[in-house]
């Protein structure tokens, strides 16, 4: 991009800054962009949002890639590095692509000029002032969090039953009575002998919110018998307080957060007697229970033999025609909604079963009998050729317009110089001048990308795709010995189905199979149909 063209970027976390940071940042690198005549293009912000989180998860970090991609501006403006990242692999990671597309970096605050000679060294040395801060702002944080455990103060998070009231140096846990009634009442049917989901399913009926403030789960109450998770299993309901248990760790690829659990040398234990809720003689009860019901001797639990249930080939893959949540095995004969199982009528109302047996063999039926024969890659071929019409319709009054405006804008460019070099300097002209060329570029790019692949180049993809797609399918199919994968691959070619039950009895009802298909083969990088010509939306009983 010969033209200067400026994009701003500001983020604040939460650690020491306020709201305001942001448009502070913005206001120092609007001033840099103005002082040196760049027109800025685009302005980009992330709030209350960690640096250790990658650019790309971040609203504004996402939206600031998408014009890098589209090649809308030649410099990025921030405060700093840590801005992109406080990370050093991501942060030097992410300048080194962006400085290869051409993107000159600037930086208000830490002085960063991609035109620098000593940029790398100065990279790198304030990467790693960057994550060492990371690091020492965790330390310091769970180390306070440890000195207000010792002191009888909350260390965070709340369990059901409790509260945290503001006092003179922290927050300290009581008892919330209201909840705590629940609590008992909850520990005393289980160990009288109620099952879990008839516990859930009355406190739903009668409207108790759940923790969460939402129904029941049966999940809620069970947790993890091992890890003391669950309410049946919180120690704190006898007044032993637990802290420092789990670790929380990010995915440096996804930014998505998962705990693990911490050595027991680590845990940190308070006996605090006033927090208890639960009778000794109760939690012995239910704690009794719990262990049979582990070791699948429990009556009132029938068919748990421990251990998670072995998946089927679909359930969690369907809908319910109810509710429209996940439709799952609920016993050896059928399938059903997961959210009327596991939360009763308040959550669904629908009820009804549809027969494990009979769903599979049609879901199999159809991959087999259609999605598998030789005739359904020529059903694609044609597919794709009426996709590549149909685009190509669209695309050619819009690639009209804009060539119509990028000829005008060259006009309109060559009078502007014209005018330039007949009255000289014009601070009025030359913005103009500035604005048309920037528009210019913005409608080459557009153009560009309105580029529609040709039938050649697409079906050769396609047919790439699909026939690896089926060799993986029929692989999975004959051998069954990696049920997650066939169900993944299941997934793809067959989409969303909704299962139900009228008066006509259980059925199951599939969008296109041949858009999930082409988008399968495609590896959903390619236009979305308008309608199958070889298949047609499927609807039978069961």
């Amino acid at each position: 991009m010969s033209t200067s063209i400026a994009c701003l970027y500001a983020r604040y976390s939460t650690d020491k800054q306020r709201e305001t940071s942001v448009e502070d940042q913005l206001r120092e690198a609007q001033a840099r962009a103005q002082r040196e005549g760049w027109p800025v293009t685009a302005v980009h912000s992330d709030e209350g949002i960690s640096g250790s989180i990658p650019v790309a998860l971040r609203p504004g970090g996402k939206a600031l890639l998408a014009d890098v991609l589209a090649g809308r501006f030649s410099i990025l403006i921030l405060e700093g590095l840590d801005r992109l990242s406080r990370e050093i692999s991501e942060a030097e990671g992410m300048v080194k692509r962006l400085e290869h597309r051409g993107i000159r970096i600037i930086g208000t605050a830490d002085g960063y000029d991609s035109n620098a000679s000593g940029r790398k060294v100065m990279r790198i040395a304030r990467g790693l002032v960057n994550e060492l801060y990371l690091d020492d702002l965790r330390e310091k944080t769970h180390r306070g969090l440890a000195g207000q455990m010792a002191r009888g103060f909350s260390a965070g998070g709340k369990s059901y039953g409790y509260k945290t009231v503001e006092v003179t140096g922290g927050r300290r846990v009581e008892i919330d009575e209201e909840q705590a009634q629940h609590v008992r009442s909850i520990f005393a049917r289980y160990a009288a002998g109620d099952s879990v989901r008839s516990i859930i399913l009355d406190l739903n009926a009668r409207g108790v919110p759940s923790p969460r403030g939402r129904s029941w789960a049966a999940s809620a109450l069970k947790g993890d018998t091992t890890k003391g998770l669950g309410l049946l299993s919180n120690e704190l309901y006898i007044g032993r307080m637990r802290w420092n248990r789990r670790q929380w760790l990010k995915c440096p690829d996804t930014g998505a957060r998962r705990y693990v659990e911490r050595p027991e040398n680590e845990w940190q234990v308070r006996e605090a007697p006033e927090l208890r809720i639960v009778d000794q003689e109760v939690w012995d009860a239910v704690r009794a229970r719990s262990t049979k019901r582990a070791a699948g001797t429990d009556k009132a639990a029938p068919g748990r033999k421990g251990g998670r249930p072995a998946k089927t080939l679909f359930g969690g893959l369907l809908r319910c025609a109810g509710c429209g949540g996940r439709v799952v095995a609920i016993n050896a004969w059928g399938y059903g909604c997961s959210a009327h199982h596991d939360r009763g009528p308040t959550a669904c109302a629908s009820a009804a079963l549809v027969p494990r047996a009979g769903l599979d063999t049609r879901l199999l039926g159809l991959v087999r009998d259609e999605l598998m024969q030789p005739t359904a890659l020529a059903i694609l071929e044609a597919e794709v050729q009426t996709t590549l019409n149909q685009a190509t319709a669209n695309q050619a009054s819009e690639t009209q317009s804009l060539k119509e405006r990028e000829a005008a804008l060259h006009k309109e460019i060559d009078n502007l110089v014209q005018s330039l070099a007949l009255v000289g300097a014009s601070a009025a002209i030359a913005a103009r001048l500035q604005a048309t060329e920037t528009e210019l570029v913005s409608i080459k790019q557009r153009l560009k990308a309105a580029a529609v692949p040709t039938a050649q180049d697409l079906m050769r993809d396609v047919a790439a795709h699909y026939k690896q797609l089926m060799l993986d399918l029929r692989s999975a199919l004959d051998k069954e010995t990696d049920r997650e994968r066939t169900r993944r691959l299941l997934a793809d070619l067959l989409g969303e189905v909704i299962v139900g039950r009228d008066e006509d009895g259980a059925y199951a009802d599939l969008a296109d199979p041949a858009t999930r298909l082409l988008s399968a083969a495609s590896g959903g990088t390619y236009i979305t149909l308008v309608a199958g010509a070889g298949f047609e939306p499927t609807t039978f009983g069961l």
